[in-house]
């Protein structure tokens, strides 16, 4: 079944900044089977793990899955130009797209949300933006009513005209946590370090614990983190907790993007069977908004962090043979068929592989969310 479409995921944020719900589109490819893909997303997406919106990116396929019964927790996403056409169906749906006033009072009340993009008007109906390029276009829309943001705008990249910004206590901490792992320091120096900051332990304890980690037993201390991990993997997940350390409000979505994007190398890896090969790849998704989270260009961040030589290659350089996992994973974000195309393509994997890790990636960063 994963071989007939390219999905992308993105996910959406309500005013405190939280994901609430996942949204994934989906590109069909020849042989594309609404009903294998209702049946593979039951089993992928259980109703505990929230609402998701399907974004369908095909007139016939989006058709194919309307009237194909899908779980009560997913949404389908329905243009204007095709919302007077299709038959009033169970499943949830949502309208989208330009000229939502013209729409009559009996065609909107087949829908229960709508997407509006920016600058539009919101029709009679809960509302969340799409395609907002700046988070003030973010913080207007909430403002105004809105439910949710779809996706985070990024903005630029720093460089070295922006004005240097302070680096937060707690990600120095686990800056020097980083080093000490790198030099094979003891249990107990690294504790030490780590009780500076008792927030940070436990946002790390928590981490480990969620359901997305995996782990059969619960961690109760850093030294029992340290025993069950070890080094390696200990120093994959102090990259994640430094994202997290980042407090403001705005840089929040960042830290989801950021895990999302690092979960999704790391799976895509998985066909490599190069477990090292994915923990350097789970790293370099994770830093890879480090320089917007921070304020800094990575030419300024990377000597203060000890990573590998590929991961500095990728992030700073846009080079190196971690480049190629990077680029993709960027354009399953953005939802780019054809540069993801490409992008597999380059790196000999199958359609299959990767949608496997799109929806593996979505799973595992949504058990992985903390406050």
């Amino acid at each position: 079944m994963l071989d007939h479409q390219l999905l992308a995921s993105t996910p959406v944020f309500n005013a405190k900044r939280q994901a609430v719900v996942a949204r994934l589109t989906v590109h069909p490819q020849p042989g594309f089977d609404a009903g294998a893909l209702a049946a593979a997303l039951t089993e992928a997406w259980p109703d505990e793990l929230g609402p998701l919106w399907l974004n369908v990116a095909g007139e016939a396929a989006l058709t194919a899955l309307h009237a194909t019964p899908l779980p009560a927790h997913v949404g389908l996403e329905v243009p204007t130009f095709m919302a007077a056409d299709l038959p009033a169906t169970a499943t949830p749906r949502l309208v989208k797209g330009q000229q939502l006033g013209r729409l009559t009072p009996e065609v909107l009340s087949r829908f229960g949300h709508a997407l509006v993009d920016v600058g539009d008007a919101p029709p009679a109906l809960p509302w969340s933006l799409a395609g907002a390029q700046t988070v003030a276009e973010a913080h207007t829309a909430w403002q105004a009513g809105a439910r949710h943001v779809v996706g985070w705008p990024l903005g630029d990249a720093p460089d070295g005209a922006v004005a240097r910004k302070d680096i937060p206590a707690s990600v120095a901490v686990v800056m020097e946590l980083m080093q000490l792992v790198d030099q094979d320091a003891s249990g107990n120096q690294l504790e030490a370090v780590l009780r500076r900051d008792p927030a940070l332990a436990y946002r790390l304890l928590r981490y480990i614990n969620s359901p997305g980690f995996g782990l059969s037993v619960e961690i109760t201390s850093f030294q029992h983190a340290l025993m069950v991990l070890g080094y390696s993997r200990l120093k994959r997940w102090l990259a994640l907790l430094m994202t997290s350390a980042i407090d403001a409000p705005d840089l929040k979505p960042l830290l989801t993007l950021a895990v999302q994007r690092g979960l999704l190398m790391e799976q895509m890896a998985r066909t490599s069977g190069d477990a090292s090969l994915g923990g350097e790849l789970f790293i370099c998704g994770v830093f890879s908004l480090l320089d917007r989270m921070l304020g800094q260009p990575f030419a300024t961040l990377l000597p203060k962090l000890p990573v590998p030589e590929a991961v500095a290659q990728a992030l700073d350089g846009g080079n190196g043979p971690h480049r190629p996992w990077l680029d993709v994973a960027l354009a399953v974000e953005a939802g780019l068929p054809l540069d993801v195309r490409a992008g597999i393509d380059a790196l000999m994997m199958a359609p299959t592989d990767l949608n496997a890790a799109v929806l593996a990636s979505l799973r595992g960063a949504w058990q992985m969310r903390v406050d």
